[in-house]
């Protein structure tokens, strides 16, 4: 049975999903969310996608889950890739998924979306320069972890790898740059590297250009 991936080609949440998903060459396909028509806002689809009305959420048969940790931890349960080899690396791993959540993607996320998809009389400079200075502190934390490893857990890709890359392959600016982070920059090309590995707005329907 194909699996089911509600997404949206602008979400970098979603692309760690879909990512996991098709690295793992496990049968997938996406379903377009609407998400700046307003489609996850609608009782609809809190009633019959997603409670939360949130994206990405995945489908297998009478299996439905959403978060793309979550999904991340299913395709791995389904594929057997992308987990540690050890208990202590899987609870690593976790540990960074849980860091990118809070610190990194939530920040990026945020921020792109103050910068490049707010209507511009409701962007705030103080905020986005908050923000901004956060995503610094986060980019710093990976860059020096990330110094003398190919990886961020072991000597292959991770969940860790796919949840923090979520947001750094997108052309919108959100004050990430990868010339200035050479560890981060380095990792990002061995994701890329990757066979099969697609860039977001190849991998899921939505583009900015839609909208244009």
């Amino acid at each position: 049975m194909t699996i089911k991936l509600h997404c949206f080609g602008e979400s970098g949440n979603a692309y760690k999903a879909a990512l996991a998903l098709e690295l793992s060459g496990l049968d997938w396909e996406p379903v377009f969310v609407d998400f700046f028509g307003g489609e996850t806002r609608t009782p609809e689809y809190r009633a019959d996608i997603n409670e939360m009305g949130e994206a990405p959420v995945l489908v297998d048969g009478d299996f439905r889950t959403s978060q793309s940790g979550c999904i991340q931890a299913y395709v791995t349960e389904k594929s057997g890739k992308f987990g540690g080899k050890t208990r202590e690396d899987n609870y690593e791993i976790l540990r960074w998924v849980l860091w990118d959540n809070h610190k990194f993607s939530s920040m990026a996320g945020l921020t792109r979306f103050l910068m490049n998809f707010l209507p511009e009389q409701h962007r705030d400079p103080n905020v986005i320069a908050f923000n901004q200075g956060r995503l610094k502190a986060a980019y710093a934390t990976l860059n020096a972890h990330l110094d003398g490893r190919d990886w961020i857990v072991g000597d292959g890709i991770t969940n860790a790898d796919l949840s923090c890359c979520g947001y750094l392959y997108y052309p919108e600016p959100f004050g990430f740059d990868r010339a200035d982070w050479p560890h981060i920059d380095a990792w990002l090309t061995r994701i890329s590297d990757q066979p099969g590995w697609k860039h977001p707005y190849d991998l899921m329907p939505g583009n900015p250009s839609d909208r244009s």
